[in-house]
């Protein structure tokens, strides 16, 4: 059984032939999907897709890259979407300083601050977006200890990966594990206890080898799965156990639902 934790079926890359892909995935043994919306919008869209799909659930909330048009009344809109059922997390959401154009990272920051403290009130966890902005992300989250979490994509370093394990977060793991050169995602993989990890393929975007290049999607959760195993010396059905049971825990998703 698969669970990608993170994946963008709302995205436009999906608009020729969505239905059909999402209702493949129960028949390619992909079981549950998390699509966090971006921005109110893709929130909305999540939520939509989630209520159609049944194994297909919604996070929702503003990416750091859409956050320009936030004010503080948007959280109510975020509260509203956040009381469907379907909808098990606030996100995606955090801090990202590579793209020159973004919104200002004071903004940012007050964005990310107010999301984590919606998630707090509604006892939901939160997925964290982190490029560029390791130091500010995990200063962030350590002003609301109340908040459970997974760092997305994770980027960071193997130290910085030490202190969220402590602080009992969970860490995202998808395509770039597979890549050759990216030696930090896998030395974080390697010290990153197996109940903590959680496999995603953020599709459309970063498929892993052999797909490289290639839109994304859940059944690609397979060749991470497998570079994970390699990496942690166990089988790859073994990860995928794992990781599914960390994917229910985190979640809040029981199993007599499925």
């Amino acid at each position: 059984m698969i669970f990608d934790t993170h994946a963008h079926y709302d995205d436009s890359a999906f608009d020729s032939d969505r239905e059909a892909l999402l209702s493949a995935m129960p028949a390619a043994g992909v079981t549950c999907i998390v699509n966090p919306g971006c921005d109110l919008p893709t929130s909305q869209k999540a939520v939509e897709l989630a209520r159609r799909y049944p194994h297909v659930y919604a996070a929702v909330g503003y990416h750091p890259e859409n956050c320009a048009p936030y004010v503080p009344a948007h959280l109510d809109e975020l509260r509203a979407l956040a009381s469907d059922p379907k909808v098990v997390a606030v996100g995606e959401i955090g801090l990202d300083y590579y793209w020159p154009e973004n919104p200002p990272r004071d903004h940012q920051q007050a964005v990310f601050r107010a999301q984590l403290a919606l998630a707090e009130q509604l006892d939901l966890p939160v997925i964290v977006h982190d490029r560029e902005a390791h130091g500010d992300s995990l200063a962030i989250v350590r002003e609301f200890p109340g908040v459970r979490g997974v760092f997305h994509c994770y980027s960071g370093s193997a130290e910085m990966a030490k202190e969220l394990l402590k602080l009992g977060w969970y860490l995202g793991f998808d395509g770039p594990v597979t890549y050759k050169n990216n030696r930090k995602t896998a030395e974080v993989a390697a010290l990153c206890p197996p109940d903590r990890m959680l496999l995603e393929t953020d599709a459309p975007y970063l498929s892993p080898v052999p797909m490289r290049g290639t839109r994304n999607d859940s059944r690609n959760i397979l060749y991470i799965a497998r570079r994970i195993g390699e990496i942690k010396d166990l089988r790859e059905e073994d990860v995928l156990r794992i990781t599914f049971e960390n994917a229910l825990r985190f979640y809040g998703i029981s199993r007599e639902v499925l």
